[in-house]
This record gives C-alpha cells, structure tokens and sequence, in this order.
C-alpha cells in the first residue's frame, strides 16, 4: 500500500513552504543540481511505505554522512550536458562537411552557435564519465559493504559498456580531432542517449544522499528505524521541531495499549508546535532521512493526516466549524479504508460552541479509540471531556504542557508531563497586556451628543 497524506497535512507541517521562504524541504536541500532538486522534491511529495525501502534509503544517507564528501561531478559540465542532449533535431549532428568550421572554433574565431553547444556538451559527457569512474573507485571498497551497494553496482556496470570505454582512457577531450567528434555527437547524443540520461540520473541521485546527509551531519540529526506496521509502535526522544530556533525536545511512546495521545496546555504552551514536530519527524523518517531527534523508532504508516491550522473555506461559504466536519469526514473515510494512519487533531470543533465542542470531542475521540491498528494525537482546551475520555477508554494516554505562574505571569516549560491540565489563564494574558483599560481609557471614548 503507498503511503497517503494530502494538501493539508503539507502546509501544516510546512513540508514544501512556499518557494524562497523556510520549509522543511528547504532544510534539507543543499543539492548542488537542478536534477537533483526535483529529486529531492519528488522525494518529499511521495514518502515511501514500506520497511524495507525505507530502511535501505536510510543506511545509503548514513552511508555518506560517514564519508563527509563534496559533490564529485562539476555542474557546469552536466548543465551542459543537459543542454546538449535535449538537442535531439538530427540535423544538428555533426558531420565531416563542418571541418572547416571546427577548425575556425578550435582558433577561436566565430562559428555556428549550435555547433559551439554540441562540442561543448561532448567534452562535457566525457568529462563527467571520467569523474564518475573516479568517484565509484574512491568509494569502492567501503560502498561495497555498504546499503549503497546496489547503486554502485550499477553505475559500474553502465561505465563498463563498450562505448564508453575509450571515452574514460581520453584525458584530454578538449584537444579531440574533429572527425573523432563527429562520430562521438552519433554515438552520444542519438546512439546512446538514454543510457547516458540514465547515468545522469544517478549522479543526481547521488546528489540528494550527499545533500541529506550533510543536513544529519551539520544538524546532528537521528537516523530513525522503521520497524512492521503490525508492531504499532512509535518510541521518540527528544523530537524537536527542525525549523523553530531554541526549542525544547520532548519523549514520547505510543503503544497498541496506548493508541492514542490526549493533549491538554493552555495557550501558548506549545501544543501545536509539539504536534508539529511529531509530524514532521514521522514524515521524514517515512522518506528515510535523519531527524530532529535523540532517538526514534516507528511502526510503518500507510498515511499521515493533520488538521493544525484548518482556515474557513469561504469560496464555497462554508463556516469554520463545518469545515472541521468535513475534515473529520475526510478522516473517518480514510480510517474506513483499514489504513494504519497516524492522526493528528490541533483543539477539535475549535469553531463552535463549547457544549457542542465538548460532547463533539468525545464523541469523535472514542471513536478513534477504537481502530487499534492507528495512532492519533488529538489536543484540546476541553479538560472536562478527558475526565470523561479517561473513564471511557483505557487505551488513551494523557499527557499536557504545563504553565507556571511568576506572580501574574505565565512561563511555559515546554516539557510534556502525564495527565490533564486544568491550566486556564487567558484572561491573565488579557489583564497583562491590560487591554480593558486601553479600552476604558478616555482618549477612545466618544462623547455622547
């Protein structure tokens, strides 16, 4: 089964963000490549959904983040690589009748651009084949032993083709006759294209390991282990939110005994942020990279859905508290389906009133509680329906982030204690930042005539 999230879930997690601005992608993208940003990206938006694979991607990144390597390949010789071999209109090739104009390129005198982008690409293919070569053999001997192994095998095997051969005895391509060119534009560009595209592919692969794992490396980041879904389990220590600067981490286990996750704080006690961070990390490790963690461990999911910061659909004239329906709608169909989901609600029916709220709270996390094959988080200012919640069902855990009073104002530890809180202290906030005298104040009152 492929692994399932939506549209939601990325913007709640800010797994892509917005182009130029902070994301988790961002975090992770120091690829020197435009191949290998696309990569990455498809990586991202498609995570992968079974232990195996997943566990295979994560010893490959460790792989590299044990060599601490640079980029082996120049990314100018593959843009223009890439320039060369999208030139696909056969009359373009090189043909002997163009002596004389190689002969005025080699002298550096003015000839036809085309013919100046295909010589270029040429010497740029061999140039990155050799460099290749050089870079399988520099690793070989510990690639070998290596999660990495099977990529390396291939790339071997493209390089011992006999087309290629002669090209990586050449040392200098630069200084290649012209009729030797000729055949080479026949043999590259039209001959052996999409092997070469292939082995192109590669390289930008290799250029997303090495970019991640200069991220585990530079950040100090855990390389979780995925573990069977029938395990139902998720074992995390300090996870900490990647993109949040100084934030406290915080350990967390979810168990088929203890399924789901009832979250209680006051405002700005770092509910949603600790849910994110949960997200995230369970959403990288499922794409097999390292983490903002001291230790993780997790049953595989088949999908992740979040409802964090779920806006009003006003386009279709839908009020807050409808769409929070429709997003449990969409969850229930999903749960419906078998899937092994991990779910996460930030404050459900936030957009009705608190009768409603409250017996909706209930209502809706018992029934979570019973698909035992699932983990949920579900964060609440409604204290009074975990009373109810903990009497109900035995399989969910309470937990909350505590606030401590210094005289009328409050200071958040940020660390998850067992239980609920029945820390209200909103109108403390409204007090200190004394919001009714501003309001009473004379200067905002208008006389009456």
């Amino acid at each position: 089964m492929n692994f399932s999230t939506d549209k939601q879930t990325l913007e709640d997690l800010n797994i892509l963000g917005k182009p130029g601005g902070d994301s988790v992608y961002a975090l992770y993208n120091n690829t020197h490549t435009r191949g290998g940003a696309d990569i990455l990206e498809q990586l991202f938006l498609y995570p992968l959904g079974d232990v195996e694979s997943i566990n295979k991607r994560s010893q490959s990144i460790q792989y590299f983040s044990s060599l601490n390597l640079a980029f082996p390949i120049s990314t100018v010789a593959l843009d223009s690589a890439e320039l060369y071999l999208s030139m696909t209109d056969q009359r373009t090739m090189l043909s002997q009748s163009g002596d004389t104009l190689a002969r005025k390129f080699s002298q550096l005198i003015a000839v036809d651009g085309d013919q100046k982008l295909i010589i270029n690409g040429i010497i740029a293919v061999i140039g990155i084949l050799q460099s290749l070569q050089e870079f399988t053999l520099k690793i070989k001997a510990t690639a070998e032993v290596s999660a990495y192994q099977s990529n390396l095998a291939e790339i071997e095997t493209l390089l011992a083709e006999e087309y290629f051969k002669s090209l990586l005895e050449d040392r200098q391509p630069e200084r290649l006759p012209y009729s030797k060119l000729v055949d080479l534009d026949k043999l590259l560009r039209f001959g052996h294209r999409e092997r070469i595209k292939q082995m192109l592919s590669f390289i930008y692969q290799l250029d997303v390991l090495i970019s991640v794992a200069a991220t585990a490396a530079k950040k100090q980041y855990l390389f979780p282990k995925a573990l069977p879904k029938e395990e139902q389990v998720l074992k995390l220590k300090q996870v900490r939110h990647p993109l949040v600067k100084n934030v406290k981490g915080n350990s967390l286990e979810i168990s088929p005994s203890h399924n789901v996750v009832f979250l209680t704080g006051a405002n700005m006690a770092g509910k949603s942020t600790f849910m994110k961070s949960l997200g995230i990390a369970l959403y990288l490790a499922h794409m097999g990279f390292p983490v903002a963690a001291e230790e993780m461990e997790f049953s595989v999911r088949d999908g992740i859905y979040t409802t964090i910061n779920l806006a009003d659909d006003l386009n279709s004239g839908n009020s807050h508290f409808y769409a929070e329906v429709l997003r449990v709608k969409k969850i229930a169909k999903e749960l419906g389906a078998g899937k092994s989901l991990f779910i996460i609600f930030d404050e459900l029916f936030r957009g009705t009133n608190v009768k409603d709220a409250y017996e909706g709270t209930i209502a809706i996390t018992e029934a979570f509680a019973q698909k035992h094959n699932c983990m949920f988080v579900v964060s609440t200012h409604i204290i009074e329906a975990g009373e109810v919640l903990k009497a109900r069902c035995p399989n969910i855990q309470f937990v909350y982030l505590p606030t401590r009073m210094n005289g009328n104002t409050p200071v958040y530890t940020y660390q998850l204690e067992l239980g609920i809180t029945a820390d209200r202290h909103g109108m403390v906030i409204i007090n200190n930042e004394r919001i009714l005298e501003i309001i009473r104040s004379r200067k905002n009152i208008i006389p009456q005539s």
